[in-house]
């Protein structure tokens, strides 16, 4: 059987959005700024400092867990006639190529208000890798791509007021 080069994960949003981010630290940095200056006058204002470096410690802790999440994931063929594999692509731009025996457990999230689903995907070693959300794929191309592993999904446990779970 041959396989070709098959698309079974593909998020909607690919980019690593430094943009949106570099805004959002240049104005929490201005805002605290003018707040150390209103208040260095009475007071002691350290604290301005010591909520400016937590808030930048946060950030830099979200990009480095964000760029590390699945944009895309493959179904591509092994050389030689050999077994097919799994091909990652992250938002770093990172690709690494697994075995799909070695997946353990696939997990689709559905999102309760939008028509979108985050992927959970567990390797063997207990190594667990986060997707960002993305089109809800079909059950069956996950289910013979990884024949191995528990493929499953679940709606989500957070909603919006009003509109039921």
């Amino acid at each position: 059987m041959a396989v070709s080069d098959d698309l079974i994960w593909d998020a909607d949003d690919k980019s690593m959005q430094m943009i949106p981010r570099l805004r959002r630290i240049g104005v929490t940095a201005a805002c605290l700024g003018f707040l150390g200056l209103l208040f260095w006058i009475d007071s002691d204002a350290t604290w301005v400092l010591f909520v400016g470096a937590f808030y930048l410690l946060g950030e830099i802790v979200y990009w480095a867990w964000d760029r590390r999440r699945l944009i895309e994931v493959r179904l591509v063929p092994g050389e030689a006639d050999g077994p097919a594999g799994l091909r990652l692509r992250r938002v770093g731009g990172r690709t690494t190529e697994h075995d799909p025996q070695h997946v353990v457990r696939v997990l689709l999230i559905h999102d309760n208000v939008l028509d979108l689903a985050s992927l959970r995907l567990s390797l063997q070693g207990g190594r667990l890798l986060f997707g960002r959300p993305g089109r809800p794929p079909a059950l069956t191309a996950w289910r013979s791509a990884c024949p191995a592993a528990e493929v499953g999904e679940r709606g989500a446990h957070w909603g919006m007021p009003g509109i039921p779970d």
